[in-house]
């Protein structure tokens, strides 16, 4: 047994020593939309320094904590605050609470984001449905001795962000008047935001989207077996297409803006998802 998946199995075992608690749907809060965890029928809350070895956040706006409980009848795991690669940790701690996530038993990896917007037909508050992704200059997670307990050492990635999750997150944005755009999200390193002359190149490789996290959280899941969808929130223009200077305080500005769409398209798209199989 390779030292990361006993890391992985010995936070599993700690977190269950605290709750039984079997989620469906896991749910990951970018930068500025821990507030949705307000809507969650909380069972069990587990601050993530009570797990032993588990990565801690160290980012202003993300409060470190996994709540367990139900979003309508759908037992759901909110993992409230990230960590990123930026931050200082190894990639394999990185993805670990999305692994653990998996091994207490959730089935779905539902994402989300605020990102830079690099289409130049996307506004700042507008709502992403993540189709495709790019991973950039980010180790892949999976680098190293596979962890044959948790998947196949070349998994395939013709798929990630699975058809029937995504149409319904189209259905609940259509049934609920949100208007959602669709596009390629690009994971930077981070923490300094890219140059104008990074952007340009994102672009011309396809993104939509830039942002920190995400990608390599995606490569784990789907490596594991989990379904994976994600939602991205506009929170600023790219640089090049802004006329000021990027700030963390802006992407949590316009985050709360766009939180009343963000929580109703989150919660009814969870409602379709318990359904599925």
């Amino acid at each position: 047994m390779s030292e990361v998946y006993e890391k992985l199995i010995r936070c599993r075992d700690e977190v269950r020593k605290i709750t039984d608690f079997k989620p469906k749907v896991a749910i990951v809060l970018g930068s500025g939309l821990g507030d949705y965890a307000a809507n969650v029928k909380a069972e069990c809350v587990i601050d993530y320094h009570d797990i032993n070895g588990f990565p801690v956040s160290t980012v202003a706006g993300h409060a470190g904590e996994y709540i367990f409980g139900y979003i309508e009848d759908v037992p759901v795991v909110l993992m409230n605050g990230r960590v990123h690669y930026y931050e200082g940790y190894e990639m394999s701690d990185v993805v670990l609470p999305i692994r653990l996530m998996g091994l207490l038993g959730a089935e779905i990896l539902f994402l989300t984001n605020a990102v830079g917007g690099i289409n130049q037909y996307f506004n700042v508050g507008d709502l992403m449905l993540i189709t495709g992704h790019i991973p950039t200059f980010v180790p892949n997670p999976l680098i190293g001795p596979n962890i044959d307990e948790l998947g196949v050492r070349f998994p395939d990635m013709s798929e990630v962000y699975k058809k029937d999750l995504c149409e319904a997150i189209r259905e609940a944005a259509r049934e609920n008047g949100i208007y959602l755009k669709e596009g390629v999200y690009v994971q930077t390193t981070g923490p300094s935001y890219e140059s104008p002359a990074e952007i340009d190149m994102f672009r011309k490789i396809g993104a939509d989207v830039v942002g920190m996290s995400t990608v390599v959280e995606a490569i784990a899941a789907n490596h594991m077996g989990m379904k994976v969808c994600g939602i991205s929130c506009v929170s600023n223009k790219a640089a090049g297409l802004n006329e000021k200077p990027l700030t963390h305080e802006e992407i949590k500005e316009a985050a709360d803006k766009a939180a009343p769409f963000f929580t109703k398209l989150v919660t009814e798209s969870v409602k379709k998802m318990g359904g599925l199989s």
